[in-house]
């Protein structure tokens, strides 16, 4: 078992690409499996976020949040840098509302659950990461509403029915992370506990190539029909990713952070969170219904474009970085 664990954690980015490919083939070879898919989305969603949240240390969760300068600078690059960037890439298509939405809502929220696998793999800090991700998923959540009223305007904000928001974020967000906190009590208290937790812990790499194969084979035969409308969006996104290298590296290097801590600032930095924000989007008005495919479209140029930086960070931010002064739980550690 642990064997196959290993396996799986040593080609996480190639499994993951795979799940999407068989998505893309089921989607598109059975049209009639999009309805129960995206009907599957919410719950796969929380049981992979249940399972991200178990890699937080709870016990340390106090001695974590001493790590300020981690956690100002992954939040002023995310909450305000970000949205600058954002606004001015979205002028592209600006004159299509719904075109608009789908890129506002996607950019403008940090990813949460596989920016921390692949940051890891580019030699970021996973453990802060870790730390950061309900943190970050509350802020988004709040300041989201803020941006598409200065962006989009008060009338769609206004039309925009938020209840399905709440119920996402509670099914989403709350329950899973309630759960996986109580996971760890358990655990370190019993052995039935312990070996929940390890299962779950385990099953990690299955789950997210389970949720992208889900995701993926309910969106994409609407992509199919609509790719020459979201071609348009394409350049932002890789734009968006490209933009983000300097100003991640730059603001570690402000920050002076340590080189993981930096690394995964500029990961933080440039993935969104696609796979949580589609149940939102899928909620919005019906005249908004090329929005989740255009949420899509960034999932399939992201998980392209962090196979790239897997290997391209580690080249381009090192040097003075790695003469910065550590901190946190990787200071502790050395």
């Amino acid at each position: 078992m642990q064997t196959s664990v290993a396996w799986m954690e040593r080609h996480q980015v190639a499994l993951y690409l795979g799940g999407m490919a068989l998505g893309a083939i089921l989607g598109l070879v059975i049209p009639g499996l999009a309805h129960p898919a995206e009907t599957a989305i919410h719950p796969a969603l929380a049981v992979l976020l249940y399972a991200t949240f178990l890699g937080i240390p709870f016990g340390r969760i106090g001695h974590s949040f001493r790590d300020w300068r981690f956690l100002v600078t992954i939040f002023a690059v995310n909450f305000l840098v970000v949205p600058v960037v954002v606004f001015l890439l979205s002028r592209f298509v600006a004159n299509d509302q719904v075109l608009l939405v789908g890129v506002l809502f996607v950019l403008l929220t940090p990813c949460i659950d596989y920016v921390i696998v692949f940051s890891g793999l580019a030699g970021g800090s996973e453990e802060r990461l870790l730390v950061a991700a309900p943190l970050l998923m509350i802020t988004q959540m709040l300041l989201l509403p803020l941006y598409l009223w200065l962006f989009v305007g008060a009338e769609f904000v206004q039309s925009v029915e938020f209840a399905p928001f709440v119920e996402a974020f509670v099914l989403i967000i709350a329950i899973p992370l309630i759960a996986a906190g109580l996971t760890q009590l358990a655990a370190g208290r019993t052995r039935w506990g312990a070996k929940a937790q390890k299962i779950v812990t385990d099953a990690m790499v299955p789950l997210m190539v389970l949720t992208l194969a889900i995701v993926v084979a309910s969106q994409i035969a609407g992509v199919g029909a609509q790719l020459g409308s979201l071609l348009l969006t394409v350049p932002i996104y890789v734009l968006f990713a490209a933009v983000m290298i300097p100003i991640g590296a730059g603001a570690g290097r402000i920050a002076r952070l340590d080189l993981p801590g930096t690394r995964s600032i500029v990961f933080s930095g440039a993935t969104r969170n696609s796979l949580v924000v589609l149940p939102l989007v899928l909620a919005l008005p019906a005249k908004f219904d090329l929005a989740p495919l255009v949420v899509v479209t960034q999932t399939l140029v992201e998980l392209i474009v962090m196979v790239v930086f897997v290997r391209l960070i580690p080249r381009l931010v090192r040097g003075s970085a790695e003469a910065a002064i550590p901190s946190g739980i990787d200071a502790d550690r050395r």
